[in-house]
Order: structure tokens, then sequence, then C-alpha cells
């Protein structure tokens, strides 16, 4: 068995037919199927239940192709890091990032394409969740998430805690600070994860500890569209606010909340014991720098 047969034999999983495999490998099908029988000849056991042109892992098909993805990332990351002793600081770097936390992304990335102008830079959005997934499954190196967070698979770097504030049309008021009291009452737009805890749970809580119920008349996971509802007057959004450095906010009104400090935490994750380009540790480097925007 060799690192050619578990490609071949992971492609098969992941088409579920023999037809779109090969076709995907650019080439026959004959020799394919010959190689899938070579594999369950040496390994003597059946990998797959036929059921016509469709194909099912068995419950050995299933270790094997677990094992196999272990077994060809490690093979891909051994290669990446050869090839970058090699030629130096290039090829692309994966990033995610959450809307409410993409205020850390542009000043940063500017820089870094300055120092690395060889790295194509490939941007990824998602809610917290999501993103998490997408460093487990090696889809990108880094992501900026909202906690809370199941962290046990990853490395993690914290970020300065960040303050909720209300945003609401200019019309509405010329307030500086409000009360929750005064807030409860309003229309709010909060911020939803798409899966698991999060920024909603934790404002929603702030209330119910003063014995006060939210008027929540919509829940989003994107911070884009709610700015734009608050621009439309639907409604007030509570949010962190850091997040309002990259949207325009004009026709807005940005308020203290008063006495009851609502702070969100972040952080940069990345997969733990794995390994991670150098363009991801020189980007992960920015963070020690004290950017201008950052104070904002």
């Amino acid at each position: 068995m060799d690192l050619k047969q578990l490609r071949y034999f992971s492609t098969i999983v992941q088409e579920g037919q023999i037809t779109r495999a090969a076709k995907r490998l650019h080439m026959a099908q004959p020799p394919l199927s010959q190689q899938l029988k070579l594999l369950e000849q040496e390994l003597g056991t059946v990998l797959f239940d036929r059921n016509g042109k469709n194909l099912e892992l068995t419950e050995a098909g299933k270790i094997l192709y677990k094992k196999s993805q272990d077994l060809l990332k490690s093979f891909e990351d051994t290669v990446s890091e050869v090839k970058e002793v090699g030629e130096g600081i290039r090829g692309n770097l994966s990033i995610g990032s959450v809307k409410t936390c993409f205020s850390y992304i542009p000043v940063r990335l500017k820089y870094f394409r300055k120092q690395y102008p060889l790295v194509t830079i490939r941007l990824q959005e998602g809610d917290s969740s999501l993103l998490s997934t997408f460093v487990r499954n090696r889809d990108i190196e880094l992501a900026i998430v909202r906690l809370p967070l199941d962290l046990k698979d990853f490395s993690i770097l914290p970020l300065p805690k960040d303050r909720f504030v209300l945003v609401i049309p200019k019309k509405w008021s010329d307030k500086k600070t409000m009360k929750l009291n005064e807030i409860a009452d309003l229309p709010l737009l909060l911020l939803h994860r798409l899966k698991g805890v999060g920024l909603f749970e934790l404002v929603v809580d702030k209330f119910k500890s003063q014995g006060l119920v939210p008027n929540v008349v919509c829940q989003c996971p994107d911070a884009t569209m709610l700015i734009s509802l608050v621009q439309a007057e639907v409604g007030a959004a509570i949010l962190p606010k850091s997040t309002l450095n990259s949207f325009p906010t004009d026709n807005l009104n940005i308020i203290e909340i008063e006495e009851s400090k609502i702070e969100s935490e972040s952080a940069v994750i990345w997969l733990k014991d794995r390994y991670l380009s150098k363009s991801a540790i020189r980007f992960l480097e920015t963070f020690q720098i004290q950017f201008v925007e950052d104070a904002k």
C-alpha cells in the first residue's frame, strides 16, 4: 500500500463511484478499479459494499478512510515545509474571520503584504463555529473568532476584550449613554450564531441578570445585515465596539451602555500540534504589533 493508492481510495470515497472518481483523477476506470481490488487483496478485507454503481464504506473502509486522511495531510504538510525551507515565504495563506472581528484584518494584511509580497491571501468569512470546523478540516490555517468556543483542538492567541455598544439611527436619539432598562424596550437586533452559544446568549443573559426581558425583534449571524437594518430604522443593535471600525457610521448614533458592562472575548485560533506554515506564523506575529487602528 502506498500514498498513490490511498489517494485513489480517498477520491473514490469522496465521489461515491468509480466512474466519477476516475474522471476526477483524469484516468481510465479499469485501472482505478484494479487498484482498488489490489488494495482490498493486500489488506485482506472488503472496503466497500457495492450497490450498483454506488459504493458505501464498510466498517473497515471507514477506518482506512479516517487514517488515510491523516496520512495524506501529514505528507502534504511535509512537502510544504520542505518547499518553504528551499524557496522562502511564498504560496497561499488561508485565513478566516468572523465579521465582528474583521477590523483586525485590513491593516495587518497591508503590513504583511509589504513584507511578503509572494504570498497570496485567501479570506474566509463565517461564524465562530463554522470557522473552527474549517480550521479542524485544514481548509484554513488561522481564524479570528469570538468566544466562547470549544478550544480543546486549538492553540490560541487571546485578543483584547471588546466592549459592547448600542447602535441606533441618529434620528432616534442623540444620547451618549443609556442604561439597560432603557435599552430593553427598544426593538433590538442581535447577533446569533448558526450553531452553539455565543454573543446572543452573552447579551440576553446580561439583561436577565437585572430582571429585564429584552425586546428582540431580529436575530442574525451577520453584522453587516444588522447594521443595514439599523440604518433602515428597523431597530437598534448591540454590537462589539470594534465591529464598527469596518463599517460607515455616518447615519448612526453609537451609545455607551451604562453600569452594566457587556464585554466579548475573541482570539486567533489554529490547529494544535499540527504544522503551521511560515506565512501563518509571520501573520500571527503581526498581532504583536500595536497598529493605530487597534486603538479605535
